[in-house]
């Protein structure tokens, strides 16, 4: 056992140096997109690739999660051939990695001889080699090239990984402290920027460095025994505080999935399906039924839809405690292989980020259902990669400008979404990088930074809005990449809220509006004129409740900060301005008129709509006119209890039956009884329209 002080220093000792990491890193980096962007997370791991300590709210879950995969990748290729002065990178996403760019740095730390496993420790580790690595630290960092078809690598057109950049196995990049020259030669020689790259290497080397200083430090004054049983202490204390969370939950089984924007062309859109089942203090989350792999970015590796399975869970069951992998023990994630969320070489990984919003979306949409209403409307929806690259007119070099707009978060039961930040299940990565750092570093301008009006999703609680960026390109020979998710399909309202604006990325040319790819948010190589205008325009969060619902004063408070405007106002919350005030008995009369007029369905068990792309669902004639919809279009069924259900309409059915047909298993989604009552509203989704989202319900 250890005394709790003891306990509770060296948990913040843990803490401590993890964040030195990060000020170290953000200090000596090369890139914009590490020491202004901070695209990168900080970890300490144990040699049974378990989280010791990450800097809660600071660290990416997606960074970090899966560095346990990376750490179990290296020691199985290599064993007991592990030394001081050993350093690893991988970045591989079939063995652990995220996306390509996305690059580990692991550094083996050895205790002071081989103590063997801590006494009182619940969960011991097993006796053998393993006993003498330590506490060891691991950076991965967003490096802004890794090869591939387009400048910065992650592109929404890419159909293998080849096209993504420089694939990298766990490699020994430095052999008892003495670099493998060659390795590194081989790299960087295959990137884009590479004093850059090089630079960003050497940062986290000296990252590392001075973090195994502070753990060899903390070692001599408490002794490698009394570590290792505050670690399994630590990991003891997440798992009860985890499963007492799960406790407090109904035991049963909740469906739920969620959608993908795939295609070339069109819309063809991919589900991710998820099954919660909770039993005591234990939750299996299953996603068997998830499409399959796909040739295009939107896949994973094994480790990203457990990273966001367990993201969504730890969240909302507890969220205020430290994360370490004694939280993990609990949740057990089934991932079939070949499918989008644990594909096979040589599928794309660009898109990992967005998978893994996908499983969490999917995932609490199932817990709904057992938290009986409190979630959040949807986020928006992925990275947002938007990528600008090539020769800078004063360097001759290869400029590599990238941003990730933040979009708003769902709204609450209670509250409004935040107004483009960084979403909870992200890190504190900053929103846009700093315009002086921006206009300094790259050949480009930025003329505008706003928040977008009526972004937000309408509810009795708002989403929080989008933004919009506004950069003008000063350049020769440039091209954009975009790689995002919904910019087709907006972010959900639930318990009755409706959607947010959805992501759009486009250029202004001569005052023209271009559309750069003919599926929004899936862009590769699109060639730049000089003084073209790139606009980005982040999504705004889902709303939660109904919209006619929300207070008077609320609306007048948003129309006054310009976040709604008065046509929008009218049109979503039923508020009548007349002479620049809120008129309140006409606005009743607005809102009571809007209410009777929704449409209502009997929603019923149908044959034949099983599909592996979306939700199929037949709808009467007369209804769909109402909605102002066709065959192929998007429509969802609203739960005031959750999330909505998604559907593409794939047929007709004559008369005025105010009736859909779906699957049997979409009941199951929404909880609802065969022919129950139920409000349909149409998605509009994005640029596409409902008539070319047509590939939903092949």
């Amino acid at each position: 056992m250890i005394d709790p002080i003891t306990l509770e220093v060296l948990r913040e000792a843990f803490v401590s140096i993890v964040r030195e990491m990060r000020v170290t890193l953000v200090r000596t980096a090369y890139s914009s997109i590490l020491y202004e962007g901070e695209d990168f997370s900080c970890v300490l791991m144990d040699g049974h690739a378990q989280i010791v300590a990450m800097s809660k709210g600071q660290d990416h879950p997606l960074h970090i999660v899966p560095i346990g995969w990376s750490v179990k990748a290296v020691r199985e290729k290599f064993g007991d051939d592990l030394h001081p002065g050993d350093i690893f990178l991988h970045n591989d996403p079939y063995t652990g990695g995220t996306h390509l760019n996305d690059v580990a740095m692991i550094y083996p730390l050895f205790a002071p001889g081989a103590d063997g496993p801590p006494p009182g420790a619940s969960h011991p580790p097993p006796p053998g080699r393993d006993d003498a690595l330590f506490i060891f630290p691991v950076v991965r960092a967003h490096w802004g090239d890794v090869g591939g078809m387009s400048p910065g690598s992650l592109s929404g057109r890419a159909t293998e990984i080849f096209q993504e950049g420089l694939r990298i196995p766990p490699i020994k990049i430095f052999d008892r402290g003495r670099p493998n020259q060659a390795a590194l030669d081989l790299i960087f020689s295959n990137m884009r920027g590479p004093r850059e790259r090089l630079g960003d290497f050497d940062a986290m080397i000296g990252t590392c460095k001075k973090a195994a200083e502070r753990i060899v430090a903390l070692a001599a004054r408490y002794g490698t025994g009394t570590v290792r049983v505050a670690v399994a202490e630590l990991m003891d204390r997440a798992e009860a505080r985890m499963r007492r969370g799960i406790r407090a939950l109904p035991d049963g089984e909740y469906l739920y999935e969620a959608h993908l924007e795939s295609g070339t062309e069109r819309l063809e859109p991919l589900t991710v399906r998820a099954r919660v089942a909770i039993a005591g203090d234990a939750i299996t989350v299953d996603l068997t039924g998830t499409s399959p792999q796909t040739a295009g970015p939107t896949n994973v590796g094994p480790a990203m839809a457990p990273t966001g399975a367990f993201t969504i869970i730890k969240s909302f069951l507890d969220p205020g405690a430290d994360v370490n992998s004694g939280a993990f023990r609990p949740l057990t994630v089934i991932t079939p292989p070949g499918t989008i969320v644990n594909a096979n070489p040589p599928a794309p990984c660009g898109g990992m980020v967005e998978v893994k919003y996908c499983v969490e979306a999917a995932v609490m949409g199932a817990l709904a259902q057992a938290l009986h209403g409190k979630v959040t409307g949807d986020l928006k929806g992925g990275g947002n990669h938007c990528y600008v690259g090539g020769p800078d007119p004063r360097s001759g070099e290869t400029f590599i400008f990238y941003e990730y707009p933040a979009g708003g978060t769902g709204g609450f039961e209670g509250g409004d979404g935040s107004n483009t930040v960084r979403t909870w299940t992200e890190s504190d990565m900053t929103t846009l990088q700093p315009i002086e750092a921006v206009e300094q570093l790259y050949p480009v301008r930025v003329e505008r930074t706003a928040l977008r009006e009526d972004s937000g999703g309408p509810g009795r609680w708002r989403g929080g809005l989008g933004l919009t960026r506004e950069v003008r390109i000063r350049a020769t020979g440039s091209q954009l990449s975009v790689l995002a998710e919904k910019a087709v399909l907006p972010p959900f309202g639930v318990c009755g809220g409706a959607a947010g604006a959805p992501n759009r990325f486009w250029v202004r040319r001569n005052d023209r509006a271009i559309e750069p790819s003919p599926l929004p948010g899936k862009v590769s190589g699109f060639p730049l004129d000089p003084d073209d205008v790139l606009v980005m325009e982040s999504s705004g969060g889902g709303g939660f409740g109904d919209p006619l619902d929300r207070d008077l004063s609320l609306i007048g408070a948003d129309l006054a900060e310009g976040y709604v405007t008065a046509p929008g106002a009218e049109a979503i919350y039923g508020v009548v301005v007349t002479g620049g005030a809120i008129d309140t008995a006409a606005t009743l009369a607005r809102r009571a008129a809007l209410r009777a007029g929704r449409p209502r369905v009997r929603v019923t068990a149908g044959r034949g709509l099983e599909t592996e792309r979306g939700r199929a669902l037949r709808l009467d004639a007369a209804t769909a006119g109402e909605l102002g919809v066709a065959a192929g279009a998007v429509v969802e069924l609203v739960n005031p209890r959750g999330a909505p259900l998604r559907a593409w309409v794939a047929g007709l059915m004559p008369g005025n039956g105010r009736r859909a047909e779906v699957a049997a298993v979409a009941l199951r989604m929404l909880a609802l009884a065969d022919g129950a009552e139920v409000e349909v509203r149409a998605v509009h989704c994005g640029l596409l329209g409902a008539a070319r989202a047509s590939g939903g319900a092949s």
